[in-house]
């Protein structure tokens, strides 16, 4: 594995509170944001005081992308000058980092961005990262007055991903075959689809939209990743860990009674329950030898989002000494909801069937600071925008009762977050 690492020798880092209560949103500049919002917490970014990218895994060279990741970005932080005045998770030296689903692609990265603002429990800070000496303060100017206006989308042709609709419900039929002959008990199968403006895709426009639509979920923002998504992979802070498991959909009604219908449909389902199981039981069997304990409800809930209704699990864990953050990380992905049981025969099914290379979908997202603290979820509900064009993402979990146009009736149900927040009203 040949690493591409951008740093300066040696860090300078300096965290200061302030008064400033604007949206963290309306901060960014144009160039290259990076965001992780929930509901009106976390933190905002620009610039690069450090970059590493990490290349696709050989099967011969043993070097691991996460494992690797930890140990440069360890080295990097422990030789940082820090002065934290607020010492909150997410203040002082942070990185952003997207990982692609699929160990044997290229394209996984980690930010440490020269500006952060950051919000949280009613505290607003600035850290500044990279070219100045501790002993400054940042100026708050460094929080700068909105520069250029927010660009509206514009008008959008819209094209088919690699495979046509019917050809990924051919797939679905050939999974769900090979998961009906045994050996295999769930896959996740994805599509994709393309979008091409007239000119350039200003991501704090999709940013906005989607946390004023979706408060609820994690709007991020990573190297052209940009997505809301409700599937937290992890959240650290000290040794204690949380996730969130999510596996089994069904559309919002369009009304009460239509939508409590639904629930109940998917409460019931014996598919459904299949799939969630599988879901919570690959975390169980993930955490388990990193921690002393973990815990997951018996039977899950229901968590409703503006678009859709999902089966929900949350689990939390206490990590064993030792064990980092993103040694976490690499050990529950790729879960069952987003990869399949098992692991690596369902990944190869992926790999046969799919027709793509799904990038960062699906992969880890988030951020972490020097002492290990962080929030991690899967790219879910999420395009990659490059230029004028935004590739977006959908996902199903496929069993051996599932049926193709179901499956593509959900995937389509998915589609319309990013869809929407790239749709000019």
């Amino acid at each position: 594995m040949s690493v591409a690492f951008a740093s300066p020798p040696r860090l300078a880092v300096r965290t200061v509170e302030l008064r400033d209560r604007r949206p963290l949103l309306s901060h960014l500049p144009a160039a290259a944001p990076l965001c992780w919002l929930r509901g009106g917490d976390g933190l905002v970014a620009w610039g690069e005081a450090a970059r590493l990218e990490l290349p696709a895994e050989g099967a011969s060279d043993g070097v691991r992308r996460f494992s690797e990741a930890a140990r440069l970005l360890r080295g990097l932080f422990a030789d940082a000058e820090v002065d934290d005045a607020v010492d909150l998770p997410g203040t002082g030296p942070v990185a952003f980092a997207s990982f692609t689903f699929d160990a044997r692609s290229n394209g996984s990265v980690l930010v440490v961005p020269s500006v952060v603002a950051g919000r949280r429990g009613g505290h607003t800070w600035l850290t500044t990262i990279g070219g100045h000496r501790p002993g400054s303060h940042p100026h708050p100017g460094a929080l700068t007055a909105p520069g250029a206006p927010l660009r509206p989308v514009g008008p959008l042709t819209w094209g088919p991903g690699s495979l046509t609709a019917e050809e990924w419900c051919g797939a679905v039929g050939a999974a769900v075959d090979r998961i009906r002959g045994g050996g295999l008990g769930k896959a996740v199968l994805a599509r994709d689809a393309f979008a091409d403006a007239e000119r350039a895709i200003d991501p704090r426009t999709l940013l906005g939209r989607l946390a004023a639509a979706h408060p609820e979920c994690y709007t991020f923002a990573v190297d052209g990743l940009v997505g809301a998504t409700p599937e937290l992979l992890l959240r650290r802070d000290g040794d204690r860990v949380e996730s969130l498991v999510l596996a089994g959909t069904r559309r919002r009604g369009a009304t009460v009674e239509e939508d409590a219908a639904l629930a109940e449909d998917m409460l019931s389902s014996a598919k459904d329950g299949e799939e969630h199981r599988f879901a919570v039981e690959s975390l169980r069997a993930a955490l388990g030898p990193l921690a002393t304990e973990v815990v997951a409800p018996a039977e899950p809930e229901l968590l409703r989002l503006a678009n859709v209704q999902h089966l929900a699990s949350p689990a939390s864990a206490e990590l064993r000494p030792g064990v980092s953050t993103l040694d976490a990380v690499a050990a529950l992905h790729p879960t069952a909801a987003v990869g399949g049981t098992p692991t690596a025969e369902a990944v190869e099914l992926i790999r046969e069937l799919e027709g793509m290379d799904r990038g960062r979908y699906a992969g880890p997202v988030g951020w972490i600071d020097a002492r290990g603290r962080g929030e991690w979820a899967i790219a879910l509900r999420c395009a990659h925008v490059s230029g004028s064009r935004a590739r977006l993402f959908a996902g199903c979990g496929i069993v051996a009762g599932s049926e193709p146009q179901a499956e593509l009736a959900e995937a389509d149900s998915k589609f319309r977050v990013m869809a929407e927040a790239l749709t000019d009203r």
